[in-house]
């Protein structure tokens, strides 16, 4: 691989681990004349243990070498993010879990050879030592995943290295989806974004651990369904901290524990067996809200016609195709905060198919808000 000058990389990777204060190089991916040598470079400044920001089919994800600590640790800082929280990594060939596990279960395998690439993390005993102590934040597993989007793959080989990557936004606020999203959270904290243009799926990956009994425990649910995983397996079971926003125990995933993917603004999912009654409910509570002095705001489903007066109303699609609402999600939460909507109501959905990931990430935008008409 051939790398660009030491002083370029260095006019790049400007300042402390952190990188606050540097300028930020931005390489486009999506003009195929000029895609191989952008991201040859953004490679290089990766290897050379600088973070940078790519697209994958889901959202765009934050890189290190996750065997780089200050590199690991630069994330953290451009990112907020607690450091219990452990971080997926992220590869481009299968071989390359060989120096990251210490073994692959068959059931495994056979997850690998039906999803990979895509939006399935695997979480598996690490070998000691492998990467850095903050990747798997002091945990004996990590999540491991092959992104299914060529820009991620071919910068994961031009790095040469595994990339811990988490969703390249400041903790704790909607993912990024596209990278002026990406540039709005972290211009100045980070080296540089890949620009692959919109990213796919719009919701995380899945991440389940197999267990010894052949049992799949899904820890977070994202594009790869419950319904697709027992196309493999038997036994697919939600793990139990996810009817919770919090954990007392270190999370063994990425989104277990804390408030995730939050607007600016106080939200809360508003569900019920008859739509009418939801929205009658909802425009209540909006016009009680605007006597407060609140911009408001709803995000409700195609089906629901009701006029919000006074009250910023965006789609997540139709309720009959909820991969158009997970790929929305996270770009109409960030609306709500360029218009300065201080308080939302979210119509909620089915938590069935692609419905269990949106529902998953609305509950922790809205901090466990949860209202039953």
């Amino acid at each position: 691989m051939e790398h660009p000058s030491k002083q370029s990389i260095d006019s790049v990777i400007a300042g402390d681990s952190s990188v606050a204060g540097s300028s930020m190089q931005r390489w486009s991916a999506i003009e195929p004349n000029i895609a191989g040598s952008a991201l040859q470079e953004a490679g290089a400044v990766l290897a050379s243990g600088g973070i940078v920001a790519f697209p994958t089919e889901t959202v765009y994800g934050l890189g290190a070498d996750a065997r780089n600590t200050s590199a690991v640790e630069a994330v953290f800082a451009a990112k907020g993010r607690p450091s219990d929280n452990p971080l997926i990594v992220h590869i481009s060939q299968q071989n390359q879990l060989d120096s990251i596990v210490q073994r692959v279960l068959p059931l495994e395998q056979q997850l690998m050879n039906t999803f990979w690439p895509g939006p399935l993390t695997l979480v598996m005993p690490v070998i000691e030592g492998a990467l850095s102590p903050r990747v798997t934040a002091g945990l004996d597993t990590v999540g491991v995943r092959m992104p299914d989007h060529p820009v991620a793959l071919d910068l994961i080989t031009a790095a040469d290295c595994p990339l811990a990557a988490p969703s390249a936004n400041r903790s704790g606020r909607p993912s990024p989806t596209t990278a002026a999203h990406v540039a709005d959270d972290l211009a100045g904290r980070i080296n540089g974004i890949v620009d692959g243009g919109s990213a796919g799926v719009g919701v995380e990956s899945t991440v389940i651990q197999v267990e010894e009994d052949g049992r799949i425990l899904i820890l977070r649910p994202g594009g790869i369904t419950r319904e697709q995983l027992l196309t493999v397996a038997d036994r697919v079971e939600l793990d139990p901290a996810l009817s919770g926003v919090a954990a007392e125990t270190a999370p063994r995933a990425p989104g277990m524990k804390y408030t995730h993917y939050a607007p600016k603004g106080s939200m809360s999912i508003v569900t019920g067996e008859h739509m009418n009654e939801v929205a009658a409910f909802m425009q209540e509570q909006l016009i009680a809200a605007q006597a407060r002095g609140e911009r408001t705001g709803v995000l409700v489903f195609d089906e629901d016609n009701t006029v919000y007066e006074g009250s910023l109303r965006l789609t997540l699609g139709s309720l009959s195709h909820l991969e158009e609402a997970a790929s929305r999600l996270y770009s109409q939460l960030r609306e709500f905060d360029e218009a300065e909507i201080t308080f939302i109501l979210a119509q909620g959905c089915a938590e069935q198919g692609v419905g269990l990931a949106v529902m998953n990430r609305l509950y922790k935008a809205a901090g466990g808000q949860f209202i039953r008409v």
